[in-house]
């Protein structure tokens, strides 16, 4: 099984490329995020059209994830128990959460798509929202992962973190400012501590994940990572490879990110339809 997580930027603006990276690079399974559009917005004919069915989970024109699968999802879950909300200004027990987090069960594993708050600013409202948001799936984690330790279960998105110095350009730059502080990183860490583990970084030590459009970035390599799979114990004895596929971010009109793939040594339904090959 092939399973990827792609930061779209838009659906609607990019759909085309997305199916055709689908099925170019003979994807099962895709988490995306920032699909920015509401369920009955998102263009889920090409994706059809392709072998893919879509589940999807947005409230606006922002934020947003979804899934595009060739295998039946189940137990199809928007939001993670107790996830945070966030509306600036507002406090109180009815703050509004946003489309951020969303689980499918696919064979057997277990897989979401996370767009992590950005944070905006150390200090911000929205920093204190970000680290509460990490916390809370955190914990959330560890009880699946108690509840079901033989089930391979994996986290992937846009983490919105970048854990090592080595994951930004120049780490001088980023002094003091989000993405990179210790209280960020720190929240990323816990996720290891529960026995999650960075499932392409062994594979692919080095390499960003995404480049700001402007101040020509990309052509730079000005990048971050930022995008992580993180799998559990069970999800991470079954991977046989991962990739960073860095040649999505050029082209015309693409996404600030890229996607992130990995390969899972696993039986799919898919399989019996596949020749067999001597």
């Amino acid at each position: 099984m092939r399973v990827a997580s792609w930061n779209v930027n838009s659906i609607r603006s990019r759909a085309s490329r997305v199916v055709d990276w689908l099925v170019g690079e003979d994807v099962d399974v895709l988490g995306m995020q920032e699909i920015k559009c509401k369920p009955e917005q998102f263009p889920v004919d090409l994706f059809e059209a392709a072998g893919y069915t879509v589940e999807a989970h947005g409230l606006n024109q922002w934020n947003g994830v979804a899934f595009a699968s060739r295998l039946p999802m189940e137990d199809v879950t928007r939001d993670f128990p107790t996830q945070p909300g966030f509306l600036k200004g507002h406090e109180g027990d009815d703050v509004p959460v946003e489309a951020r987090a969303m689980g499918v069960t696919v064979d057997g594993v277990r897989l979401w798509s996370l767009y992590v708050p950005n944070g905006r600013a150390v200090g911000d409202p929205h920093y204190t929202y970000k680290l509460d948001w990490l916390a809370r799936l955190a914990a959330r984690t560890e009880e699946w992962i108690a509840a079901a330790p033989d089930q391979p279960l994996a986290l992937m998105g846009d983490w919105n973190v970048a854990p090592f110095d080595e994951d930004v350009w120049d780490r001088a730059l980023f002094e003091g400012h989000t993405h990179v502080s210790e209280p960020e990183r720190a929240a990323f860490r816990a996720f290891e501590g529960i026995g999650l583990t960075d499932v392409v970084r062994p594979l692919v030590p080095t390499g960003y994940t995404y480049w700001d459009y402007k101040q020509l970035r990309f052509p730079r390599n000005e990048g971050m990572r930022i995008d992580f799979v993180m799998g559990s114990p069970a999800f991470a004895e079954v991977v046989t490879a991962a990739a960073i596929h860095r040649n999505e971010r050029k082209g015309d009109a693409p996404s600030d990110h890229v996607p992130v793939s990995v390969d899972l040594d696993l039986d799919t339904s898919l399989d019996d339809d596949r020749p067999m090959i001597f």
